[in-house]
């Protein structure tokens, strides 16, 4: 995995559990994203202030996070009046919140390599011009062809599940 590194870290434990490493998390993101198994939640803000929540799959490439959705769903929607949202997961060994901003990509280069990614993960995606297409996805994500939209972290925060516990904030360059 190639997220970036953080630039800074606070300990966020109140039981005098060390510092939770970031080495750690990142295990977690390489081992967990991607999978069915593995709970992916989009959050995103409306143009009025409303929060939104929504499940989606989520693709772990090069640097960056992916997901996708249907340009008429509503977190589509939101994120093209701001692209500020969080990522959150729930893997075996720790609880992850990342935020930071999501935007379309175009690139076919990008979207051949993502959609790889993805049918290398179950999902059989293919691009279909500047968007990707699939004989299936998720009711919540709309019809197809759905916009890939590419998610770089700001700042995470994780809380560890199991021993040793920690629980730590981090903020990206």
């Amino acid at each position: 995995m190639m997220l970036p590194e953080p630039i800074s870290a606070r300990d966020l434990n109140i039981y005098g559990d060390a510092e939770l490493p970031w080495s750690r998390v990142v295990k977690a993101i390489e081992a967990g994203v991607g999978l069915p198994e593995t709970p992916q939640f989009l959050g995103t803000v409306g143009a009025g202030g409303r929060p939104h929540s929504a499940g989606i799959g989520v693709a772990l490439h090069g640097a960056h996070l992916y997901f996708t959705s249907g340009p008429g769903t509503r977190k589509s929607r939101d994120l093209a009046a701001n692209p500020q949202c969080t990522l959150s997961f729930r893997f075996p060994d720790v609880d992850l919140v990342l935020e930071g901003e999501a935007h379309r990509t175009v690139d076919p280069d990008e979207l051949d390599q993502v959609t790889a990614t993805y049918r290398r993960l179950g999902w059989p995606a293919e691009r279909a011009g500047d968007a990707i297409t699939a004989p299936y996805s998720a009711p919540s994500a709309g019809p197809a062809p759905w916009h890939l939209y590419r998610f770089t972290p700001q700042t995470a925060a994780a809380l560890a599940l199991t021993e040793p516990h920690g629980a730590t904030h981090w903020r990206f360059g």
